[in-house]
């Protein structure tokens, strides 16, 4: 089962990551993007939501690259558009409006966060110690202006594309940098989980 469908308190981990923009602002729209088989799985966790009417679902593709294609697509009017991953369930209001403002102003707007670890670069040697003073760690929600992401994505899918700045930096656009969350986690293995729970239990 695709993580982003596994409960979290009693609810799926993707009601958890939607609804902060429904809040962060009332006139945002959001367009859930999910693989073809579990679109009907996840419509009925979108009909729990009030304003449901703000919510579209659409299929994802074979990479994260024509996911968001084909979520892209569906943006006909000049916006600012925030892509997230689904399984960060704990992305704060406070985040999605500090990176809509960057964005409003440089046209992108990457939340990141300092990495506290050691890093070492792999070399034809062994390993180099690398300065992680350089080092950012990236999240979601990247956010840009409408006119810089769409056309970036009108093109064919590279393996160099990780997520969607490198997409908008291969038309050479520099993107700008916003500080992130530490708790904005990515739920990636079990402990994740309780690190969540935790973190909600602790907002709540």
């Amino acid at each position: 089962m695709p993580k982003q469908f596994i409960s979290l308190k009693g609810k799926a981990i993707l009601y958890y990551s939607v609804l902060p923009f429904l809040e962060a602002y009332d006139d945002l729209q959001v367009i859930v993007v999910l693989p073809a088989a579990f679109m009907e799985k996840g419509q009925k966790i979108l009909d729990n939501f009030h304003d449901k009417d703000r919510i579209q679902i659409t299929a994802g593709g074979d990479t994260r690259f024509q996911s968001v294609k084909n979520g892209l697509s569906l943006i006909k009017d000049e916006s600012v558009i925030f892509v997230h991953d689904a399984v960060r369930c704990l992305v704060s209001i406070e985040l999605i409006q500090r990176c809509y403002t960057k964005a409003l102003y440089t046209g992108s707007a990457i939340p990141v966060v300092p990495s506290k670890d050691s890093v070492r670069l792999m070399t034809s040697n062994g390993s180099e110690i690398f300065d992680r003073t350089k080092v950012m760690l990236v999240q979601t929600p990247q956010t840009f202006l409408s006119k810089v992401i769409l056309p970036a994505f009108d093109v064919e899918y590279k393996d160099s594309f990780t997520d969607e700045a490198t997409v908008v930096e291969s038309t050479g656009i520099k993107v700008s940098l916003v500080d992130g969350d530490e708790n904005n986690i990515k739920i990636t293995r079990p402990i994740d989980l309780k690190i969540a729970e935790n973190l909600l239990e602790k907002e709540n």
